[in-house]
């Protein structure tokens, strides 16, 4: 403690730095829920003691938001930190330029979490916190909840590192299939600011044991929301070519049509899947006689399906990033095309191509493909892709799930993680699809370019994974799933509205307290 004195922003930046590795820990790559309602506690702790200030409103105010502010931007920038690889290491962008870009995109989403302080304090000026510890805490778990909603809404959507994420492990793991990420947001920020407000007291205490106690209940008496599908098996591909080589025509894209081609055609599972862009280059630039010979191949009676990541499209129709379905029974027909595009990386918002044009990114410009796009059948099992970033958006997944009979029994994950090299990217995206599997009852089949490729169960468990940075396959067993959760039901009839909804009303009666205190 006296070490940081007179260091006002060191606080909020190691509180931040410590939200950042709750999500996943340098080396272990593990969740770990508790560093992230403490760390979160320190910020609510200045919430409070700011709202309680007998300095005026607008320097209570002032402090607050920059207290907020180098905290998200910590938290923020250390959670995404190797977008620069991507950009620079990748991309080719000038350092400075690259650490620039990563440093303004964590102080523009701070904002979203700097006035959700401003708001909070505002509303709790001068009103005794003690003597409502438990509205105060819903209070400040609302604005921050909404903030968690706008980053990953508005403008697209940028939610990576949400703070939900350091709990797809222990205790409060059981209410992904209730609540999804964002309510568990919800539940861990309420417990951050009731932990703040007992002052680190022994009383602390109480609080957890009630969360810990609720959830203890909840897992014991929860139903069985999803039955078995059926068991299948399937063959991963991770052909582990670097970025740097992907696209290079004298290596990388000779090295990855020879692998895969062989891997494919040997494959003797029901089901093999290669990654996002395994086939790096648009069919009509492929070698003659490549991509039907592989259709001929899969075509033959008996064969494995097969979904293969690969751009399609030409400069009159535009491009897509899509998974395609190479097999017997006129599964050919199949294509899925990402709907959920990355800014910069593959379409260009508006005003920034010039920022684009900086950087050696080829197809930076696809074009984004339905929301509704079917599940394929295939013997008994409804597979339903998604590429790379999409699995971060749980609500647009859960769409899929409006008609029970329809909905998917398994997802597939095909990505190309190669873009930020060997960083804690690899094992945040992969307790992003253990969310995902969480949220919705169903496995999550990951092929990656360079890892995690994996095979997560319905609830979330890494049954098997391949080791990351190598070349190989993983073979192994997956069971689908049929039926759905309590998050799957509401959040495909609604999306996310009943969370903005319900932080909302918290927000209204905390505004017509504070307009009769």
């Amino acid at each position: 403690m006296k070490l940081l004195r007179g260091r006002p922003l060191l606080w909020p930046a190691l509180a931040g730095l410590a939200q950042a590795a709750s999500i996943a820990l340098p080396v272990s790559g593990q969740a770990q829920g508790w560093l992230q309602v403490l760390s979160l506690a320190i910020l609510a702790g200045n919430w409070a003691r700011n709202a309680q200030s007998t300095d005026p409103l607008r320097m209570a105010l002032h402090r607050a938001v920059w207290f907020t502010g180098v905290f998200a931007t910590a938290w923020l920038g250390g959670s995404f930190w190797w977008l620069y690889v991507s950009m620079h290491d990748v991309g080719g962008l000038p350092a400075p330029l690259a650490g620039m870009a990563v440093l303004l995109l964590a102080v523009a989403l701070s904002l979203f979490y700097a006035a959700a302080s401003a708001a909070w304090v505002a509303l709790s000026w001068a009103v005794s916190l003690r003597a409502w510890p438990w509205f105060s805490s819903l209070l400040f778990a609302a604005f921050w909840t909404l903030a968690e909603l706008m980053r990953g809404q508005w403008f697209t959507g940028f939610p990576w590192g949400a703070g939900g994420y350091a709990h797809v492990d222990g205790v409060q793991s059981v209410w992904a299939p209730w609540v999804g990420v964002y309510g568990m947001g919800f539940v861990a920020s309420l417990l951050a600011m009731r932990l703040a407000l007992s002052g680190w007291h022994w009383r602390a205490l109480k609080p957890v044991a009630a969360v810990a106690l609720l959830s203890w209940a909840v897992q014991a008496w929860s139903p069985a929301f999803t039955a078995s599908a059926g068991s299948g098996q399937v063959e991963l591909l991770q052909a582990n070519i670097t970025q740097n080589e992907k696209f290079d025509v004298r290596s990388g894209i000779r090295d990855a049509l020879q692998w895969y081609d062989e891997r494919l055609r040997a494959s003797q599972q029901a089901l093999v899947v290669a990654p996002e862009t395994a086939i790096p280059l648009l069919r009509q630039y492929l070698p003659e006689g490549y991509w039907s010979g592989l259709q001929e191949h899969f075509a033959q009676p008996d064969r494995p399906l097969a979904l293969v990541g690969v751009p399609l499209g030409s400069q009159t129709l535009g491009y897509a990033n899509a998974v395609v379905a190479l097999g017997p029974e006129g599964q050919t027909d199949y294509r899925y095309d990402k709907h959920h595009l990355v800014p910069f990386g593959e379409f260009i918002p508006p005003g920034f191509g010039w920022f684009v044009r900086q950087m050696r990114i080829p197809l930076g410009d696809f074009s984004s493909g339905r929301a509704d796009q079917p599940s394929i059948t295939w013997q008994g099992q409804r597979l339903s892709p998604n590429i790379c970033y999409e699995d971060l958006f749980g609500e647009e997944l859960a769409a899929r799930f409006k008609d029970g009979a329809k909905a998917p029994t398994v997802l597939v994950n095909v990505s190309n993680i190669a873009w930020f090299g060997n960083t804690l990217a690899v094992d945040q995206h992969l307790n992003i699809s253990r969310m995902r599997a969480m949220e919705l009852g169903r496995p999550m089949l990951r092929a990656t370019n360079t890892g995690a490729t994996a095979i997560i169960d319905h609830q979330g468990r890494v049954t098997q994974q391949l080791p990351r940075f190598t070349r190989g396959t993983l073979v192994g067993t997956y069971e689908g799933r049929t039926g759905l959760t309590p998050y799957a039901r509401w959040a495909a009839a609604w999306g996310l509205l009943p969370l903005w909804g319900l932080c909302g009303v918290i927000v209204l009666i905390g505004a017509v307290r504070r307009r009769l205190a």
